[in-house]
């Protein structure tokens, strides 16, 4: 016996029930949840065409530059870059981590020791325009947070240590010179010799001082005239042009007197 025909299903019905419309969307300010306005930073775009958030953090405004890293390994070396755009203060932070890396991992190689304060000063334009930019809004995430300025950082106290010794060892080494120089004797002068003859070491020292040995004289080289018998000959280092001798006689010495045994070398006994 033949199954009777079944009727047909009614207009818009299916396996999973009848067919609705869609609801056309309702007037009026949208409610929470899908539909609702999502902030501008969500997917990295801005609401201008043609503009964009930070790429850390989805906020804006947001520059445009390329923060560069090196680093030196003796014989390789490494370039590294990160493009933006970026917030003001994911930009800074980024800044601040890849060149304070760059400062202590950049110097090992002989080309590095050129090219890492290459890098650093080409690091200085994306830091002023991160400068530049208002405080960050409307990202999907919070912004990294800048830091501590580069030059408070470990690796940059570091570097700035040698750097600052050697900036202050040449006026320090100019004053310790004149301090502790060579004495540029006069005629009339009383000095006292602190080194031995091969070696003088004259200071100077008031005449009635009980530590003045000698007194300053004309010389060979002032004069043109032979030191006394018995006086003694400065090195020339001490004249006004390094060629310049002068005679030093003993302070209380007769002249003509014996020279006593051990005595240094006298200008009568090397004339």
């Amino acid at each position: 016996m033949a199954t009777p025909p079944q009727p047909p299903p009614p207009q818009g019905a299916g396996p999973y029930g009848p067919y609705t419309a869609p609801v056309p969307p309702q007037s009026g300010p949208p409610g929470p949840g899908f539909g609702a306005p999502q902030p501008y930073g969500a997917y990295g775009t801005h609401p201008e065409p043609g503009r964009y958030g930070c790429r850390l953090c989805g906020a804006w405004p947001a520059a445009h530059a390329t923060v560069r890293g090196h680093q030196g390994m003796v014989v390789l070396m490494r370039f590294l870059s990160l493009g933006g755009p970026f917030c003001r203060d994911c930009g800074l932070a980024t800044y601040r981590r890849m060149s304070s890396d760059t400062l202590w991992q950049g110097w090992w190689g002989p080309l590095s020791l050129f090219i890492t304060p290459v890098t650093l000063l080409m690091n200085l334009g994306p830091r002023a325009a991160f400068r530049r930019l208002a405080p960050p809004a409307g990202g999907h995430r919070p912004a990294l947070d800048p830091g501590r300025p580069l030059w408070r950082r470990p690796p940059a106290l570091l570097l700035m240590a040698p750097v600052l010794l050697a900036a202050l060892a040449v006026p320090v080494l100019i004053l310790l010179g004149i301090m502790i120089g060579d004495t540029q004797l006069t005629t009339g002068q009383c000095v006292r010799n602190e080194g031995s003859w091969s070696d003088q070491d004259l200071r100077t020292e008031p005449c009635a001082s009980p530590r003045a040995e000698f007194r300053v004289t004309g010389g060979p080289g002032a004069s043109g005239a032979s030191c006394a018998p018995g006086d003694y000959i400065a090195d020339p280092k001490y004249g006004p042009d390094e060629f310049t001798t002068f005679c030093l006689t003993r302070l209380g010495r007769a002249q003509g007197a014996a020279t006593a045994p051990g005595t240094p070398p006298s200008a009568s006994s090397t004339s």
